[in-house]
């Protein structure tokens, strides 16, 4: 049995155990977290192929032919040559960045050779993928900030002292402009626009520009010049893979395979793909405790994509919780606590992990909210006359824009929180109210309970988040 079969059959015993433990669960986690480590060498070609289609969204040309590339390269004595992309276009990235990294990871540990592609020079175009307008290009100041801290922020999923880092600058800036007319005059001008969101432009009376147009060629480019034989991407890079394929094929390489991973929806399940703009994302410089909770926060039928997106589990690992789940012998969220941890414990470590979980059980299983430790405060006397996003998002933090207090409060997730001699009551605000001075708000609903300021306390409730309200 390979060394991933062995780490399967003990994870199978873990996950038919009481989850609702938390010995059971650290047991769990602390098998699960050392197969980000497991060497998979030992896999076979078809299975190595199998496991990385697994997670993916396509494999072009196919699974197949990945497993033929695989034994090919084998036999002459080296592992595949597999390049992943990156355009250093933000500080901090999120859980959703992550995706493809953790993809890196396995075939590293297959005994794969990765490159971590630098698209220092793509990056002062502006990739244009999925945009309704041309990005703004980045200059070498913003470059060189937003890459300081990805290598740090990224570290739990991948082993850097085995990953080879390149700058597309080394080919992209000695490129000729007779070499570009001689390349452009191979390419159609109709598969560049075969681009959803250039069509939709376009349609839109917008323009293009001729270095978005150019962006394909520029990321084809640095497949032909590492020569790879794997490029992995997210699903809304395919056409620029694709070109990568081409290009390669025109210098008369091996075109290269193309793996895409899926774009993870966001945690406050809108169907929106994960992103800081929207206020729905993990950040992987976040707490623990609060990646924890927004995990806890996500609608149960996240759970099946979180759990192939950011952790080791097999497919078969995940129908057997999903099917006790299904079958009423697990209850969804202990199997959520479970995903939460497993992503703290990627993040940190189990400890950090068993912790956060403590810690939240602690807080959303009181009866009494004023028994919370380290419940974060809001004096209405000094703060009531901002309005409840203002306070939401600057005074509490717990939304990164007034727009992302909106939308939770859209989506029945803003509440106060009243606890009297006879327990709790919730009242939902409106959407409306988050644009409303924190104090009114607070007196309106008081009033209409008709309890004064509440015995127990008053609480102001953002999705998982709670803050205690005072000076009333």
């Amino acid at each position: 049995m390979t060394r991933l079969g062995d780490s399967v059959a003990r994870t199978s015993e873990l996950l038919a155990q009481d989850l609702s433990s938390d010995k059971a669960v650290e047991q769990l986690l602390t098998e699960t977290k050392a197969r980000r480590y497991l060497d998979l060498s030992d896999l076979s070609p078809k299975e190595q192929a199998a496991l990385i289609t697994a997670r993916s969204v396509e494999v072009l040309p196919g699974e197949e032919q990945l497993a033929e590339r695989i034994e090919e390269r084998r036999a002459a004595g080296r592992g595949l040559s597999v390049k992943l992309g990156i355009d250093p276009t933000a500080a901090d990235i999120h859980l959703g960045h992550a995706v493809p990294v953790i993809v890196l990871s396995r075939l590293q540990r297959m005994g794969h050779d990765v490159t971590l592609l630098i698209g220092d020079f793509t990056a002062k175009i502006g990739d244009p993928s999925g945009r309704t307008a041309e990005r703004p290009p980045l200059t070498d100041e913003d470059i060189a900030e937003n890459l300081a801290g990805y290598r740090d922020q990224v570290r739990p999923f991948v082993d850097f002292g085995k990953v080879s880092f390149r700058q597309n600058t080394e080919w992209l800036t000695p490129y000729s402009f007779p070499e570009l007319l001689t390349l452009l005059s191979q390419v159609p001008v109709s598969q560049l626009l075969q681009r959803e969101d250039f069509r939709s432009r376009l349609a839109a009376g917008s323009g293009l520009t001729m270095s978005e147009l150019l962006y394909p060629i520029a990321q084809g480019l640095d497949s032909v010049a590492l020569e790879s034989d794997v490029e992995l991407g997210g699903a809304d890079q395919l056409l620029n893979l694709q070109m990568g394929r081409k290009l390669m094929e025109l210098r008369g390489q091996q075109p290269q395979l193309v793996v895409t991973m899926p774009l993870i929806e966001g945690t406050d399940g809108t169907g929106a793909k994960m992103s800081k703009s929207k206020g729905n994302y993990v950040g992987l410089t976040a707490t623990a405790d609060d990646v924890f909770g927004k995990i806890m926060s996500i609608p149960d039928r996240l759970m099946e994509p979180y759990l192939k997106a950011w952790t080791e589990w097999t497919d078969e690992e995940v129908t057997l919780a999903l099917s006790r789940v299904a079958d009423r012998s697990l209850h969804p969220m202990d199997l959520k606590k479970v995903l939460a941890g497993e992503v703290v414990a990627a993040l940190y470590d189990v400890e950090t992990a068993a912790a956060a979980r403590a810690g939240f059980v602690a807080q959303f299983s009181k009866k009494s909210f004023a028994d919370v430790e380290s419940l974060p405060v809001v004096d209405t006397g000094e703060h009531g006359g901002e309005t409840v996003a203002g306070v939401l998002t600057k005074v509490l933090e717990f939304t990164p824009s007034a727009s992302a207090a909106r939308r939770i409060a859209k989506q029945n997730g803003l509440r106060l929180v009243l606890e009297t001699g006879d327990g709790q009551r919730a009242v939902v605000l409106p959407e409306a109210a988050a644009a409303r001075p924190l104090a009114e708000v607070v007196a309106e609903v008081l009033a209409e309970a008709g309890t004064g300021a509440a015995a127990g306390g008053v609480f102001l409730k953002a999705g998982r988040k709670l803050a205690q309200l005072t000076g009333l």
